[in-house]
């Protein structure tokens, strides 16, 4: 998935279903997470798309020591220019009254 496919998806979506919510997010766990969403409204229910945008991992760096008790720590090197996109779709799930993740391969 790539930016210019999810323009694509979003432009169809608004042209032939009930838009009821749109907006993007930006979280600063984990180098920077963007998260571009989009709720509607289709003849199957009610649908919630993520475009989810968030820097490679380039390194991992593990801090311990081998003293009974001691921490040990995860420190991740995240790219400045390299991104990894993927798309997130959910179903509302009316008798939980929360979103459910659609399994990818329900679509094939």
């Amino acid at each position: 998935m790539n930016i210019d496919r999810w323009k694509d998806i979003i432009a169809n979506i608004k042209d032939n279903f009930q838009v009821e919510d749109s907006g993007k997010e930006h979280i600063e766990d984990e180098g920077g997470v963007d998260i571009e969403y989009i709720v509607f409204t289709s003849s199957q229910g009610k649908f919630r798309l993520e475009f989810v945008s968030k820097p490679v991992i380039l390194d991992k760096k593990t801090t311990f020591s081998k003293r009974i008790g001691s921490e040990t720590a995860v420190d991740y090197i995240y790219s400045d220019t390299e991104r990894n996109e993927h798309l997130i779709a959910y179903n509302w799930n009316d008798s939980e009254d929360n979103w459910q993740e659609i399994d990818a391969k329900s679509f094939s």
